[in-house]
């Protein structure tokens, strides 16, 4: 009887096999291989920033879970010289032993043999790379600085999944920083669209407001001052809380104080991303009959169940 065929250079998964595999795996192997299942992709830098300290032993762990199969990898080609970072994708038994884990099976996790050549030659892998920056620098900033947590992320998928073709946001997240705590959409723009389409997504959010009862600020990421004040004259006014920064790793990247709330008042100061959830005293921001009405606060039993609800927490970042 003919067997099933095996990608070349992979060993056949028995459960044999697996057992070895997930014996040498650790618990933040495991939160690397969650994320990468989630977020499709994550550069080496990304990777250290959130789970690791220095470059040498990043790179060692990550050359061990490549030996392993767990994960696997491509480096884009640069058009003016110098290297790219490895981008970091799920691999086969990585796969396979999350739907282990979950109980699953690797189909149903969305899983394909050919995720790393289909997100290699996709021509939004660069957009995805950003949006996933952001919630790095987020993650390395709660692993480092007391009193601030990133409760939430979820990605595009994720969102699709529970929020249904109402908006398509590029994610979703929650971040919380000295008692105070905001869930909030990010759109992060690249410039390759023009100004008015941008503009004709606040319609969708809008929509998804209305439909679940829930206010939540949509933050646009954007690529220069110039496209974020010209964003901000096509907008002019909407019935959504919005924000929009200019992208940044300085100064607490997005967790600092680089977000002007819309409408804004002449000279208005910039402010930090857990400070948006004052920025509107008129609305009352991430409410709906599912969540605890102090959602704006942390260290809230009800609202830590609300968010395991959307997706299972990931203390072990900090």
């Amino acid at each position: 009887m003919p067997t099933a065929r095996v990608p070349l250079g992979l060993p056949r998964f028995d459960a044999t096999a697996m057992a070895t595999i997930a014996a040498r795996l650790t618990p933040r192997d495991y939160q690397i291989l969650e994320h990468l299942l989630h977020h499709r992709v994550l550069t080496t830098h990304q990777l250290q920033r959130m789970f690791f300290t220095k470059p040498q032993p990043t790179r060692r762990r990550l050359g061990i879970l490549h030996k392993l199969h767990t994960i696997t990898r491509y480096r884009p080609w640069t058009p003016y010289g110098g290297s790219a970072p490895c981008h970091w994708v799920l691999g086969r038994a990585g796969a396979e032993l999350l739907a282990l884990r979950n109980h699953t099976t690797v189909k149903e996790l969305g899983y394909h043999p050919d995720l790393a050549m289909s997100i290699s030659v996709s021509d939004k892998s660069g957009h995805q790379i950003g949006v996933n920056d952001f919630f790095a620098d987020l993650h390395h900033l709660a692993r480092h600085t007391p009193e601030t947590h990133l409760r939430a992320w979820l990605s595009e998928k994720q969102c699709a999944q529970i929020w249904g073709g109402l908006a398509r946001p590029d994610a979703f997240g929650c971040w919380s920083e000295n008692g105070l705590q905001i869930d909030f959409f990010l759109e992060h723009d690249t410039g390759s669209m023009t100004l008015a389409k941008v503009a004709d997504k606040l319609a969708t959010y809008t929509d998804l407001a209305e439909a679940t009862q829930i206010t939540t600020p949509v933050l646009f990421w954007l690529p220069s001052r110039k496209r974020e004040t010209n964003l901000r004259e096509v907008i002019n006014s909407s019935e959504m809380p919005i924000a929009t920064a200019v992208q940044t790793d300085l100064d607490d990247g997005p967790a600092g104080a680089c977000w002007l709330p819309l409408p804004a008042q002449v000279g208005q100061p910039r402010m930090r991303l857990a400070e948006l959830l004052t920025a509107w005293p008129h609305l009352t921001l991430g409410r709906s009959p599912q969540q605890p009405a102090t959602t704006g606060t942390t260290g809230n039993d009800s609202y830590d169940d609300y968010l395991e609800s959307l997706l299972p927490r990931d203390d072990e970042n900090r």
